[in-house]
């Protein structure tokens, strides 16, 4: 059921109202994005306070992960069943709990489960969020827009947690932890202010405990094969079997979800090319950019010698460039020209953008080399996050709307493994010695592969996103009665 019923068409603006719902929406979104990276540059301290091990400081990052990515099929489809705001109101209470709960602890295996916490309740909120835009704000234009300064919010707020991460930790690395806990209380606060209560959709509420459970089982278990990859390598048990296993359970979910008259995931929504091909865009999208900024991170700290915090600094054009053409640009050229259009200029100009930074050097030459790179990368970023996004929720039913949200994130999530843990082994693979020439070899091979993603994603956005004209919009009772006729380009 949709939220708001009065969807008039507005040519993409957003009023107050809706306005005031989609700040806390954002707010909620770059909490989730933000704690993906805010915890890097503390990781010294953390370890140094606590006494931690290599491997324990490893899964203060990784425990995050790997419970964002398994549980957000769950989180979608309980925001279909338990209704969007329910899920989101406790699922951020639950956030600001466990980032309290970090700031206080003394001891690493607390700290780690505060982590896995707050994943888990990432995932809920993510896509709750999501799925409350696009039941919220009529298809087309009015939410291309809504969903383009989502997207800008979700860039903002990993790129702007490499600079915030640097000033917090200079003070105490706790408030890395504690700064997020007041802003999810303040979300939490706005939340039944901003955002009408929604009734659980469909009348009959099959809860599919068995596909669910191996769907939130298998992508675990891959989320987890994936982050162990550059740690134990490829074809180490704490790989193999984690990864082996995902892929049986993942089978096994197909086949109980092919039988089941109310399946937690229906494989209808996989029937449009579109939103398939969305789907796999997000995987190749990520690979691509967070692949890159694994690699970027370690060229500027590790072999640059630079700061924690003017590595951010040097890297806030990248998401300066995410916000403005995200906010300013994306939904507008969407609604223009189409979706598939502005996903192949998108990951044409980050793969360009990438492809710069092969060039890299020995010495930095940021204004030549860098900078450039990260303006174009930003530029392509800001273009493509949404614009998958919109694609990948593109008609469908808005009592679906949660487990396709559930969907293009978690394909996300998964994508930033996959890239994460190929940047690492090839990185490995291609440095040959200790020496600065064979130490930038490594990292122009890296960044290389990293382009390669970013070609894959240019195949995939101009033969998967088959869109037809845009056209004018739809009375309002013809959008929701047939998703298609909206403004927006349409998934074939």
């Amino acid at each position: 059921m949709a939220q708001v019923n009065d969807r008039a068409a507005t040519g993409g603006a957003i009023d107050s109202r809706k306005g005031f719902a989609l700040a806390v929406l954002c707010a909620a979104m770059f909490l989730d994005a933000l704690d993906t990276s805010v915890v890097g540059v503390a990781l010294p301290s953390i370890q140094e306070d606590l006494g931690l091990s290599n491997t324990s400081l490893q899964w203060v990052v990784s425990a995050y992960t790997v419970a964002f990515g398994g549980f957000l099929l769950f989180g979608g489809r309980a925001a279909d069943l338990l209704g969007r705001r329910r899920t989101f109101l406790i699922a951020m209470g639950l956030f600001a709990a466990a980032s309290l709960a970090g700031s206080l602890v003394s001891e690493g295996p607390l700290l780690v489960a505060s982590r896995i916490v707050k994943g888990l309740a990432a995932a809920f909120t993510a896509p709750a969020a999501l799925s409350i835009i696009t039941t919220t704000y009529r298809e087309g234009a009015e939410r291309n827009r809504a969903i383009a300064i989502y997207g800008a919010t979700a860039a903002s707020g990993y790129s702007l947690g490499l600079v915030l991460s640097g000033l917090l930790t200079t003070a105490d690395w706790r408030l890395v932890f504690f700064v997020p806990s007041v802003l999810a209380a303040a979300v939490m606060i706005a939340t039944p202010f901003a955002l009408k209560a929604d009734r659980p959709s469909g009348e009959r509420r099959s809860y599919d405990a068995g596909g669910t459970i191996l769907v939130t089982a298998g992508a675990l278990l891959l989320v987890f094969g994936l982050v162990q990859i550059p740690h134990d390598g490829l074809f180490s048990a704490t790989t193999l079997l984690p990864l082996g296993g995902a892929v049986l359970l993942l089978i096994l979910f197909v086949i109980v979800e092919n039988r089941h008259p109310d399946p937690a995931v229906p494989l209808r929504l996989f029937r449009s090319w579109t939103r398939s091909s969305a789907n796999v865009l997000a995987l190749a999208f990520a690979s691509s950019s967070i692949g890159w900024a694994f690699a970027a991170t370690l060229y500027l700290q590790e072999f640059l010698g630079h700061s924690a915090l003017r590595t951010g600094i040097e890297l806030l054009p990248y998401g300066l460039t995410v916000v403005v053409v995200a906010n300013f640009v994306t939904g507008r050229l969407v609604s223009a020209i189409g979706i598939r259009s502005v996903a192949v200029l998108g990951m044409t100009a980050q793969t360009l953008g990438i492809g710069l930074w092969i060039a890299v050097g020995a010495d930095a030459r940021y204004a030549l080399i860098l900078m450039p790179g990260l303006i174009l990368h930003g530029i392509g970023n800001g273009l493509t996050f949404s614009t998958m996004n919109i694609a990948g929720v593109s008609g469908v039913k808005d009592e679906e709307q949660g487990i396709a949200s559930g969907m293009i994130i978690a394909s996300f999530q998964i994508g930033s493994g996959i890239g994460a843990a190929a940047i690492s082994g090839v990185l490995t693979a291609a440095t040959n010695g200790t020496s600065d020439a064979a130490r930038v070899d490594g990292f122009q091979v890296s960044f290389l592969t990293a382009t390669i993603f970013g070609v894959v994603g240019i195949l995939i956005s101009w033969l998967g996103l088959r869109t037809s004209t845009p056209k004018a919009a739809a009375p309002a009772t013809e959008a929701e009665a047939r998703p298609e006729a909206a403004a927006s380009p349409t998934p074939s």
